[in-house]
């Protein structure tokens, strides 16, 4: 059997189990007293039999060191105030790519948000479980023109004569490459849409038997929007000021009855790929539902927090909210959390600008993927930000810096609690503030090389910066004559009291892979690999 072998080795340790229930799952947390048992935390005795695991995981036990431990804290956005997150076990939810193309930073940043999250409530000794679902299907372009894809995954598949799953796997695995290279850790499920079709049409049927969804004059099933008495929780976008003509979804959706209702399931028409035979005729489901459907078949009708882009906040976190309260008869999620935008050298990424980053465009620049990840944390997750080459660079080389000084400071793997980090990640996840008293501590002569080291080990369990990964061996390296020409210049500067020429010069060097840093014996300089 699958699992035997794990849940052998886990007796006496605390453990996450999910056991398949029929057609749904139930979940048990306890110390595993033996293959067949575990304790839960209020004393009772959980049987199960290893045939029923769909999921099992030993739970990292945080050692409090009796010290006194805070909830996370983070900004919810329907309340527009900070939400203590609470529970013995947190289910979380996040809108994961469509799978047509790359993602880019600005994506990447929402990914490291969940990412964040969960080492957080790591650190408290909080389980968690995390859903992150795979757009594969139904995603519909903004741009279309009436033909009868509109499918990103289509037109994508189209462009290269591919077929179009092959299309969605590519950039699926590219995903979780990426995933890695910024060390965020993993999602427990990554439900596909495409291999989900039946929930998706159960759920599709209970709206319907419920009154909140119809079948239009062009034969699509539609969602009810009026059904919904509190749309707008969310965002704020009321239904009474949602003006007809607003593209809410795509052309097609002529057979609608209100103007702010959207598709739950699309006939096939003209379209021959990706479509499925359902009670209403060949055809595929429109993008919300998905999320609906997937959330509550894997987390059920309880989801702590739910994490997406900004721009997801409406329509598709809206209409998302209405479809599972209508499903489930109740709120479901308690926290709404998104990241806010990003843009790139001042610009919103986009082909059109020619200025979309990817995570192996970092990496191509001879740059750790990592820099990205700490130039990201340097701001607040729900603060907009401009990323430039120069601040990824700079990110950089203080990762150099940082894993030479952990070098320097000794090979412990003590982890040493740090009051003031800790309680930055606890407020809403101030990684900018929990990164500057890094720095304070890096040059804290009063604090010791090992207790230094001790620190950044515990900071890292929630920044994910690899601090402890050492750095390559020096290999004398020339510079070029352009390169030291510019150092004779910004000594003459910094000699002359020029101190803005002398941090230009400086900026330049660092785009070329140059760190220079200055000391009573004048400046010295690193080439970064």
């Amino acid at each position: 059997m699958r699992f035997e072998v794990e849940v052998a080795g886990a007796i006496g340790q605390r453990v996450s189990i999910r056991l398949r229930d029929g057609d749904s799952f139930r979940d048990l947390l306890g110390v595993l007293r033996d293959e067949k048992s575990l304790v839960k935390k209020d004393g009772t005795v959980a049987t199960f039999s290893i045939d029923q695991i769909a999921y099992f995981r030993v739970v990292p036990v945080f050692n409090r060191v009796k010290l006194e431990i805070s909830d996370l804290h983070l900004y919810e956005t329907a309340s527009r105030q900070l939400q203590k997150i609470e529970g013995e076990q947190v289910r979380i939810y996040s809108c994961g790519p469509t799978v047509y193309r790359d993602a880019h930073i600005g994506n990447m940043r929402t990914f490291l948000l969940t990412d964040l999250i969960r080492r957080s409530l790591a650190l408290n000794g909080v389980d968690n479980i995390s859903v992150s679902n795979i757009t594969d299907v139904g995603h519909m372009s903004e741009n279309l023109d009436g033909s009868d894809s509109g499918d990103k995954v289509l037109e994508e598949a189209a462009k290269e004569s591919v077929e179009p799953l092959a299309i969605a796997r590519r950039y699926e695995d590219r995903f979780h490459k990426d995933l890695a290279l910024l060390n965020i850790i993993p999602a427990d499920f990554y439900p596909r849409a495409s291999e989900n079709i039946p929930e998706i049409i159960s759920a599709i049927e209970k709206l319907i038997a419920a009154g909140s969804a119809y079948c239009g004059s062009d034969g699509n099933i539609y969602f009810d929007a009026r059904s919904s008495d509190s749309y707008g929780y969310i965002s704020g976008n009321k239904l009474d000021a949602l003006k007809p003509g607003h593209r809410y979804e795509y052309i097609g959706d002529g057979g609608k009855n209100f103007h702010a209702d959207w598709a739950l399931w699309k006939l096939a028409g003209k379209r021959s790929e990706m479509i499925w035979d359902s009670p209403w005729g060949p055809g595929f489901p429109g993008w919300h539902i998905e999320c609906s459907a997937m959330s509550l078949y894997l987390l059920g009708d309880s989801v702590d927090i739910h994490v997406g882009g900004i721009d997801l906040r409406f329509p598709h976190h809206e209409d998302e909210r209405a479809q599972t309260n209508a499903l489930a008869g109740k709120e479901v999620v308690l926290n709404w959390i998104h990241g806010e935008h990003l843009l790139f050298e001042g610009k919103k990424m986009a082909k059109s600008s020619g200025n979309v980053l990817l995570v192996s465009d970092i990496a191509a620049r001879g740059l750790d993927p990592l820099a990205l990840r700490l130039a990201l944390m340097e701001n607040r997750y729900r603060a907009q930000i401009d990323m430039t080459w120069q601040s990824i660079t700079a990110a950089d080389a203080t990762l150099q810096r940082w894993r030479k000084a952990m070098a320097m400071w000794g090979d412990g793997a003590e982890v040493k609690f740090d009051g003031e980090i800790y309680s930055h990640f606890m407020n809403d996840l101030e990684t900018s503030k929990a990164l500057l008293r890094l720095r304070a501590i890096e040059k804290d002569e009063s604090i010791g090389a090992q207790d230094k080291r001790a620190i950044f080990l515990f900071a890292d369990q929630v920044l994910g910066l690899d601090l402890d990964r050492g750095v390559e061996a020096d290999v004398e390296i020339e510079l070029t004559a352009e390169a030291r020409q510019l150092l004779d210049q910004r000594a003459a500067a910094r000699a002359a009291g020029d101190w803005a020429e002398s941090d230009r010069i400086r900026d330049l060097l660092a785009v070329d892979g140059i760190d220079v840093r200055d000391g009573k014996d004048g400046q010295s300089w690193e080439i970064r690999r």
